[in-house]
């Protein structure tokens, strides 16, 4: 489907050799076709960089970069979205996976006066094989600053989309984890709302040692960014983290 409009897709890559091409794939079977990909590379040491100039030499909406130094996902992330050209933003992991409607049913979702979005996703393991789990799939409607504070919805970086226009800053906060949530909270601090598509439109993949799977370094990453990057009060901070702690262990 061709598109009045174009969606620049960012990616950060590392060591990223045995995912990257299953993640450009679901790329290409979208049914928009107007996108740009601009994926940049924080020295890798495979053959991942190798792997993305040859897409790219075949499709020329691929574009591909690469930091001087290994930097973090937020410097990385950052290099791209310096890039984009596109009306608006989608963000995908190297490891993760679109259903081939992704981009067409939210851009539909947000064709009148939505300018941040997120779907539901899903889990699947380090082959691609599924976990029985969704996230954000039972939620409804719009969440704001507070709401995400107290993370009333997951949000994963994989699953959003932005209207570029709408914000005059859209680039990540220096952090070497959870700058992707510090960015939400950003942008919702000017008064907007991320609003749910709450259908799976993307399949997250659960890698081994991810910090996703390190209960107390994420816990850590969300204390830190309430007190050092959000500079909430203690006790605002205490309410808030008990909320986000309540959530991640009773939330289905």
């Amino acid at each position: 489907m061709k598109s009045k409009v174009k969606v620049s897709i960012v990616t950060a890559t590392y060591n990223s050799e045995s995912e990257i091409l299953k993640t450009y794939d679901s790329i290409k079977k979208q049914t928009v076709i107007d996108w740009e990909w601009l994926v940049t590379d924080d020295c890798s040491n495979d053959s991942t960089v190798k792997i993305l100039k040859e897409i790219s030499k075949s499709d020329a909406r691929v574009k591909v970069f690469e930091n001087d130094i290994n930097s973090g996902a937020a410097v990385t992330r950052n290099n791209s979205l310096s890039r984009v050209s596109g009306e608006y933003v989608a963000f995908i992991d190297s490891d993760d996976l679109w259903v081939p409607v992704k981009l067409e049913k939210q851009l539909n979702f947000m064709a009148t006066n939505i300018d941040f979005s997120f779907t539901a996703y899903d889990l699947i393991d380090l082959n691609g094989t599924t976990l029985n789990k969704t996230v954000d799939f039972n939620q409804i409607g719009a969440f704001n600053y507070q709401d995400m504070l107290k993370k009333k919805a997951t949000l994963g970086c994989s699953t959003v989309m932005l209207r570029r226009s709408a914000f005059n800053d859209i680039t990540m906060p220096l952090l070497r984890t959870g700058q992707d949530y510090a960015t939400w909270l950003k942008l919702l601090k000017t008064g907007k709302k991320a609003h749910l598509l709450n259908e799976v439109l993307t399949s997250y993949r659960i890698m081994p040692n991810s910090i996703s799977r390190n209960k107390f370094k994420k816990a850590k990453r969300q204390w830190q960014i309430y007190r050092e990057v959000e500079k909430l009060p203690l006790i605002k901070s205490a309410i808030c983290f008990c909320f986000y702690a309540w959530r991640a262990v009773f939330r289905k």
